[in-house]
């Protein structure tokens, strides 16, 4: 029996079935457009029944497999579940599961990594296919027939337009309070008739907090009481708290120079322990009255928004922690004033982050000596998990900054490197690189000065004579080329060195 407190269309209440009845009507091979931005709001039945599918299908002799979309990262129920039985054939734009990862590396899925930004355009001309089915995870239906959105909006109002069929999953575990928080505007124009972004701070809200849909297109609704994948935060370590400290310091200058307010442009800031240590040690630190424009709430943000430091903060999804979800769910009257939950394509705009001048701060996997940002591969050849949003922000913001520590796997990874062995960022979209040992400002520089720079002040202190050393040998040689010499023969020999060995410093 359909709850009607979450499903009020009276219409739609028929529609009610199990996970595994909703998952028979998608077909093998079909492009089903999924919920979900870094593990929040993301459909979790219908997935698992999927994965089920793939398994019994098997014994049978027969194969089924589905092509995913969805907004980014999502949860075990969903990557995880259909990564170990082999049941995604393609995925887009972006994903963080070990699972997933694997089969991806291994060729068994194939994966296209995307600017997050640019996902929407991308699907909508057509170059996934005609999406057969979307499988979006709601608050509530009401009774018009449109949606609250749960924890994340991601790519959810593209795929709801795009879908020949809906299958809504209606999660109680998410608070009914988030009714309100919303702010949808769709960017469905064709290019050339595209208008200009109606977002001109932080804190508008120009659109509506529903989602209206094609009723008659909704063929099933799924109930479900599953929590969000919510993964704790480590406290920040003294290198993450050093990193913090050298973005402190820049900013401070930064306003003192007059090239930023005192309460700051927007922030930005990517995902995980780093990136939330900062947002802690802006909390500490001397500014006031700051907002943010992002794509993720994390626990640093809700720390910021109960101090008064931040005053707003606009994204298009949560990542907490469980004790974070707590705080949430016990001040989310005061949080729905404060937070708004846009669709990927418009948090994400370059248009908006441009206008806004936000502050960009995310991690990487490596920088090389020139400032060129590898963010998704290791060694060059397997993908971590994706650009993600990192390029919607970094091209287009006031200031991008890319922070990592110095080393990985305990010294045997240097952070900056030669020559990177994948660019997802290039020179010309990097404004700023930040290791434990320091900070570069690489704007206004020339390559030759960029190299000094990074290496002076960000390189770890085992791995600075090598770099030094490759330098200038690099600067002397003239087959090196005087602009960004490089020695071709040396300049992965570091991740040779580690792929052989495990170890990119030279045997002593």
């Amino acid at each position: 029996m359909a709850d009607k407190s979450r499903i009020l269309n009276k219409s739609l209440q028929s529609k009610v079935m199990s996970a595994e009845e909703a998952a028979s009507l998608i077909p093998n091979g079909a492009v089903v457009g999924m919920s979900g931005f870094t593990g929040a709001g993301y459909p979790k039945a219908v997935p698992v029944a999927l994965a089920k599918r793939a398994v019994d299908e098997r014994l049978k002799g027969a194969k089924f497999k589905i092509n995913v979309l969805s907004g980014a990262s999502t949860g075990p129920e969903l990557d995880q579940a259909m990564g170990l039985t082999e049941a995604v054939a393609f995925r887009f734009p972006y994903q963080g599961d070990a699972v997933m990862r694997e089969k991806i590396n291994a060729g068994i899925v194939e994966y296209q990594d995307m600017h997050l930004s640019h996902a929407g355009t991308h699907v909508r001309n057509g170059f996934y296919g005609k999406v057969n089915f979307a499988v979006i995870e709601v608050t509530k239906i009401r009774e018009d027939g449109s949606l609250v959105y749960s924890s994340s909006v991601g790519a959810n109002n593209i795929y709801l337009e795009q879908a020949e069929k809906i299958i809504l999953e209606v999660n109680s575990w998410q608070d009914e309070r988030l009714e309100g928080m919303h702010d949808i505007i769709s960017i469905n124009q064709p290019y050339g008739d595209r208008k200009p972004i109606d977002v001109w701070a932080a804190d508008s809200r120009n659109g509506s907090p529903y989602q209206t849909i094609d009723v008659s297109k909704v063929v099933a609704i799924v109930e479900t009481d599953c929590a969000d994948r919510n993964a704790p935060f480590k406290a920040p370590e003294a290198v993450h708290k050093a990193i913090a400290g050298h973005i402190l310091d820049f900013l401070a200058n930064e306003v003192k120079q007059g090239r930023l307010p005192k309460n700051l442009t927007p922030l930005q800031s990517g995902v995980g322990n780093i990136a939330n240590a900062v947002l802690v040690g802006l909390n500490e630190g001397p500014f006031e009255k700051m907002t943010s424009y992002t794509e993720v709430i994390q626990d640093g943000m809700l720390d910021m928004l109960d101090s008064g430091k931040l005053t707003v903060a606009s994204a298009t999804a949560f990542s907490v922690s469980p004790e974070g979800q707590v705080r949430f769910n016990n001040n989310i009257e005061r949080y729905r004033k404060q937070i708004i939950l846009r669709p990927q394509e418009i948090s994400n705009h370059p248009e908006v982050i441009r206008r806004l001048g936000c502050i960009a701060m995310n991690g990487l996997v490596e920088a090389d000596i020139y400032g060129h940002v590898n963010s998704t591969h290791i060694a060059g050849k397997g993908i971590e998990n994706g650009i993600g949003g990192s390029g919607d922000f970094a091209r287009n913001a006031a200031i991008s900054i890319f922070m990592t520590p110095a080393t990985a796997k305990d010294g045997k990874i240097s952070c900056i490197v030669p020559f990177a062995t994948h660019i997802d960022h290039t020179e010309h979209d990097v404004s700023v690189i930040v290791t434990e040992h320091g900070l570069a400002d690489l704007r206004g520089k020339s390559p030759k000065q960029r190299a000094k720079e990074i290496v002076e002040k960000c390189a770890a202190p085992e791995y600075k004579p090598l770099l030094n050393d490759y330098m200038k040998r690099a600067f002397a040689s003239p087959s090196a080329g005087r602009q960004s010499p490089h020695l071709f023969e040396e300049a992965f020999s570091w991740h040779s060195r580690l792929l052989k060995t495990g170890d990119m410093r030279p045997k002593k």
